[in-house]
């Protein structure tokens, strides 16, 4: 990786007139995506822990004249958060500075410092779902699973969040909508979940669409409504996420609270700058500190698709 001090000899073009223009540094960026996927919350520790409350089981009957059946509830799964700093900063020397006879080339490092560090949140966001089906640490919960998993160890045993390994088709998003339909809390109680939104990448962004807004089947001849439109499935449409690394897999996030985070310690500020006395080098710097993860695996279901 590039680094070290920013020199005359880093733009040596720079320093001469005639350069027609500079490309590379004026790109259109990605409105944010990691926003429609994650609860954005505040955080004021340096961990944060998030833990999993069983509730009761089902009632049971009472024969007459006997004491009633108690129950308890206690802490299941934890889940424990820990802040990550993320930082990038750059070095110019006084003389690059004035010598350079091109503003779009000096003027626009800030700029591209905070393309950096926007583009680093995305990604540390995306890697919850790319690596979400890594069985190793540190992409384990609390616990001790993927984040999606057939087993996720419960008070009533083995619960699954991971949908079958099929590329995305209406048949298989049916499938995932009905999985999510059957979830149950820790005690094995039925629960209501909603699948809210689709999450897929750049490969499955023109059939998820066509899936989803057509009125009636796709690629069939059968004369058949739209089920999932009809239904009103999936109020809040596709997310299309061009930092998703496996371009077959796709996730539905459903209205469970605290599933999907992003917990925030230090949120991006302004640009931090400064100079180095003896070197009369100039500093730039931009730092964040946050952590993206789950609590309740429910919040997301997902598919490694087929390949």
């Amino acid at each position: 990786m590039p680094g070290g001090v920013i020199t005359r000899s880093n733009h040596p073009d720079a320093l001469w007139p005639g350069v027609k223009a500079w490309f590379g540094k004026e790109y259109k960026t990605w409105s944010p995506i990691w926003s429609q996927i994650f609860s954005d919350m505040d955080s004021d520790k340096a961990y944060e822990k998030l833990i999993e409350a069983t509730g009761f089981g089902l009632a049971q009957q009472k024969p007459e004249g006997q004491s009633i059946q108690y129950d308890s509830d206690f802490e299941g799964t934890v889940n424990i958060l820990t802040h990550v700093v993320w930082a990038l900063g750059y070095i110019v020397s006084r003389e690059e500075i004035e010598d350079d006879l091109y503003a779009e080339v000096s003027k626009t490092r800030g700029k591209s410092l905070s393309f950096s560090i926007k583009t680093t949140i995305e990604q540390v966001h995306a890697n919850v779902l790319n690596f979400g089906f890594t069985a190793s640490a540190p992409y384990l919960g609390g616990d001790g699973v993927p984040l999606f998993s057939a087993s996720h160890p419960t008070a009533s045993g083995s619960q699954s969040n991971l949908l079958t390994a099929a590329d995305f088709s209406e048949t298989a998003l049916e499938d995932g909508l009905k999985q999510i339909f059957q979830a149950k809390n820790a005690r094995g109680l039925n629960i209501n979940p909603t699948a809210e939104k689709l999450i897929v990448s750049t490969s499955d962004i023109f059939n998820a669409t066509r899936v989803l807004e057509s009125q009636l089947r796709t690629s069939t001849a059968n004369n058949d409504i739209n089920a999932t439109r009809a239904m009103g499935m999936l109020p809040g449409g596709v997310v299309m996420s061009p930092y998703l690394t496996d371009l077959d897999a796709w996730f539905l996030k459903t209205n469970v609270p605290d599933g999907l985070v992003s917990l925030w310690r230090r949120r991006p500020g302004t640009l931090e700058k400064d100079n180095e006395f003896d070197t009369e080098n100039a500093k730039a710097k931009s730092t964040v500190r946050f952590i993206a993860g789950w609590g309740d695996f429910r919040g997301v279901y997902g598919s490694a698709g087929a390949g």
